[in-house]
């Protein structure tokens, strides 16, 4: 058998960057996934082509918006085979970079897919065709996650799933997205911009579900001008026919059911982590009830030897958490005192607008009996915003009373994921209002509203009016 100090199983942000930090601190490391270059979801059908498509959805909207300071263009031609090719481009691009990287490293690349065989050793069967067995001191299991697919849905080329979506075969004349949470609002505003009648069906009261509300006003606003179908809350889809030239849907909502008509439909209504088919039974690594692997602080399994990170550790699923969770598996595993504990881990929907959010949301402060303080500052008072005609956005900080330290931030409007970086770090480093309040920013800028919504707190903030309780405002 062939030996390794470290092996880990799947390629994905979180597996590759625990390869790579493995390999920095001098480990024999080997780097097992079915892609043959590092990657995973997130670069080879997720995170990345789904932003270069997003990037070309904002500039036909960008287009269309600028009549409202006197700019015409003509209507946009799509020239989907070129759209293909620049978003395949960029893949390939990325994947070739971490191929380079993870050999500049010594990594020892197996395209394969690797099963645990006992607490030291696994299988491979390799892309070609071949099988190799493997003994390994330590093991990250990296190995992601899978769309949900409702057991309604029928076997068909019209039923997409994000990795479908992604491949832009066509732009169907009625699109059906079923799901508003991140995934399934992206591709709608994709396929929207790009010539689709789209119809969004959400079944919760709400899009994002579990998102701030205010947060997902402006969002949402949008979205029912862009999705020419509608946008049908409270709504779920019971069945699903294939007719040969379109799907017939059968959705039912509180006024009662009726039967829709579509040339595609796009489910995204959550994921399944891969913990199945790892061989896991053969080990003492456990699982709880929804498949994610139970781990501690470190990233550590049942089994010692064995880590799991990422899609297949547990919520979020979100390529940044991974990888900085694949660092913290390299640690513990080398004997390190290490323990993944992130006071704020920001999620970003790109959509249009933007959301982002990191550390304590309001809806969850109610929702724990957390006693806190909202400020806000409505971007309709930003200078920048204004000059770019984008004032629906607002930036709001949940602080904690008496102290005064920034539990969390949500932003939404253009660059929202940008702007959340200052967020994640003051709720990580503890920040108090103040210091977001004394931080002086570039003008004009949209990161200033982070600060003037620091100073909505304190009741002196320079473009808006919010008047400090006179007890506090004494305190301040």
């Amino acid at each position: 058998m062939d030996k390794a100090r470290i092996v880990v199983v799947g390629g994905g942000p979180g597996g590759y960057a625990a390869a790579f930090y493995a390999a920095d601190l001098g480990l024999d490391t080997v780097l097992v996934d079915t892609e043959p270059a590092p990657g995973g979801v997130c670069v080879w059908r997720g995170c990345i082509p789904s932003k270069a498509l997003l990037h070309a959805a904002h500039t036909i909207s960008l287009a269309r918006e600028a009549t409202h300071y006197g700019v015409k263009f003509g209507a946009p031609e799509i020239d989907l085979s070129a759209l293909r090719a620049y978003k395949d481009g960029v893949v390939r691009k990325l994947t070739g970079g971490t191929a380079q990287l993870a050999k500049l490293r010594k990594i020892r690349m197996v395209q394969g897919r690797a099963v645990l065989s006992g607490p030291n050793s696994l299988d491979i069967a390799k892309a070609d065709g071949t099988k190799d067995s493997l003994q390994f001191e330590h093991c990250v299991l990296a190995a992601g996650s899978r769309s949900v697919k409702l057991p309604f849905l029928p076997d068909s080329p019209r039923v997409w799933d994000s990795t479908a979506a992604l491949e832009l075969r066509s732009v169907p004349p009625r699109l059906l997205v079923l799901g508003g949470g991140y995934i399934g609002m992206e591709m709608a505003t994709v396929y929207a911009e790009l010539g689709s009648t789209v119809t969004v069906v959400e079944m919760t009261p709400g899009l994002l579900p579990g998102c701030d509300r205010d947060l997902v006003a402006p969002l949402a606003k949008r979205a029912q001008a862009l999705c020419k179908g509608g946008v049908f809350l409270e709504t779920k889809v019971v069945s699903v026919k294939d007719t040969g030239s379109a799907l017939k849907v059968e959705v039912e909502a509180k006024d009662g059911k009726r039967e829709l008509e579509f040339d595609a439909l796009l489910y995204s209504v959550g994921r399944r982590p891969n913990s199945d088919g790892l061989g896991l039974e053969k080990t003492k690594v456990q699982t709880d009830r929804a498949g994610f692997v139970v781990v501690g602080p470190d990233r550590r399994t049942a089994e010692p030897s064995i880590f799991a990170i990422g899609d297949l550790a547990g919520q979020p699923m979100l390529a940044h958490k991974a990888a900085h969770e694949g660092r913290v598996a390299v640690d513990a595993a080398v004997g390190k005192r290490a323990a993944f504990a992130p006071a704020a881990i920001p999620a970003v929907v790109f959509t249009d607008p933007e959301i982002a959010y990191c550390g304590l949301t309001e809806t969850q402060a109610a929702a724990e009996g957390k006693a806190v303080e909202v400020a806000k500052f409505m971007w309709g008072a930003s200078g920048r915003a204004q000059t770019l005609g984008r004032q629906d956005g607002l930036t709001k900080l949940v602080i904690e009373p008496g102290s005064e330290r920034v539990l969390g931030v949500g932003i939404a409007g253009p660059g929202a994921g940008e702007l959340i970086a200052e967020g994640t770090l003051a709720v990580e480093m503890g920040a108090k209002a103040s210091d977001l309040a004394l931080t002086i920013h570039a003008h004009p800028t949209l990161s200033e509203t982070v600060m003037e919504a620091a100073e909505m707190f304190f009741g002196h903030c320079t473009h808006a009016y919010r008047p400090k309780k006179p007890a506090a405002a004494a305190k301040a």
